[in-house]
């Protein structure tokens, strides 16, 4: 079985470094184009997004109007209060400091969810997958995918997060990156 993790195109959040989960946006222009200059030459697989808008639209430019599936348990992690701000919006506010302070995968920001809650949503996902699939989503959720698969590589959810429209092919011999 092969699984392609395609990160979605970049949005207006992407572009002024906000924190976006749960905010169902759509892509930017600049998304639009930087996709419409990719190829993926995917064929005979089953499309997954997390149906919204950003990983709908970048499904449509990547691989046209094919059949696709939307699964809410690959969405972002939703970071509650801290939806669409940037850190420098919220670097004085003690409830931020709180999120960040210790352990960041443990940690709930008010009115959302953690890193740990977040993966195991998406990993239960992940467990009913039994068939070459291609799933459109969110950064986060394929550094916690990739985190879980390849936990041996001993990389920071950062440093597996793929840019916009990148990604992985993961099958029984290991990834490659897209």
């Amino acid at each position: 079985m092969t699984i392609y993790l395609i990160r979605h195109g970049m949005t207006a959040a992407n572009e002024k470094h906000l924190y976006c989960g749960s905010a169902d946006l759509p892509l930017c222009p600049r998304g639009v184009a930087a996709l419409e200059r990719l190829r993926y030459d995917i064929k005979n697989v089953r499309f997954l997004t997390s149906g919204m808008k950003r990983t709908n639209q970048t499904l449509k430019i990547l691989f046209g109007d094919v059949p696709y599936e939307a699964e809410s348990r690959f969405r972002e992690m939703d970071f509650g209060i801290f939806e669409l701000h940037s850190y420098e919006e919220l670097k004085d506010i003690q409830a931020y400091q709180t999120w960040l302070a210790g352990d960041n995968e443990a940690n709930v920001p008010p009115g959302g969810e953690s890193g740990n809650q977040m993966k195991a949503r998406v990993l239960a996902a992940l467990a009913q997958i039994r068939e070459d699939t291609v799933i459109v989503t969110h950064g986060g959720v394929i550094a916690a995918i990739m985190d879980h698969l390849f936990p041996g590589e001993g990389k920071s959810r950062y440093q597996w997060q793929p840019p916009n429209g990148g990604g992985y092919r993961v099958d029984e011999h290991g990834y490659q990156s897209l």
